[in-house]
């Protein structure tokens, strides 16, 4: 884990219960840095996710989480503190936008579900209108996408991360994960159902 994330999210409130459910709380994290860089494991595992979840902070203090897909390497890793990511047209509500305008805070949560990972990420977010910013969208957008026009860019400067336990995650693939797998089983079985018919013909 990474010692500023530890530092950031365990508050008085969550030391008192980790005493009163467990009779101990972590230890302080006092030497934590001023922010957790990104390493290779991290940058590797970002760069490889088609989706996750961002949890913002409305104007009126709600928590908020919304997905966000595209295709694998949709989200950019622009530094060792820094990743971003194109936003396109949904249905036009806004709200982590006009939430992150008030309230910069955000923190993902990164899904690997056949391996049973996950990194959550705390971090300051910015969105910038991406018909003033064609500079960031050359920078941020996919090379490859779904067609459709960016309109906003999401740039999050990280604050710190953690890896978080797979003891509950349940694994679960996609259908071109699954496809992987499929296709040179159905290969196999065409090629014995051709030897097959071939020893019937003879």
């Amino acid at each position: 884990m990474a010692d500023k994330f530890m530092q950031t999210v365990l508050t008085p409130a969550v030391l008192e219960a980790e005493k009163h459910y467990y009779g101990k709380s972590y230890p302080s994290f006092d030497d934590a840095p001023k922010i957790d860089a990104l390493r290779d494991q991290e940058i590797e595992f970002i760069e490889s996710r088609d989706s996750f979840y961002m949890a913002t902070i409305t104007e009126n203090e709600w928590p908020y989480v919304q997905h966000r897909g595209g295709p694998h390497g949709f989200v950019r890793v622009l530094g060792p503190h820094q990743i971003g990511f194109a936003d396109y047209g949904g249905n036009r509500q806004m709200i982590s936008v006009g939430s992150i305008s008030k309230q910069d805070r955000v923190a993902l949560f990164m899904m690997d579900y056949p391996q049973r990972q996950r990194v959550k990420i705390l971090g300051h977010a910015k969105v910038f209108d991406a018909r003033e910013h064609p500079d960031l969208v050359d920078k941020v957008a996919p090379p490859v996408g779904h067609g459709a026009k960016v309109e906003r860019i999401f740039i999050i400067d990280i604050l710190s991360y953690d890896w978080n336990c797979p003891k509950f995650i349940t694994p679960r693939f996609t259908a071109e994960e699954i496809n992987k797998v499929l296709t040179p089983l159905k290969a196999r079985v065409a090629e014995l159902e051709e030897e097959l018919k071939a020893t019937r013909s003879s």
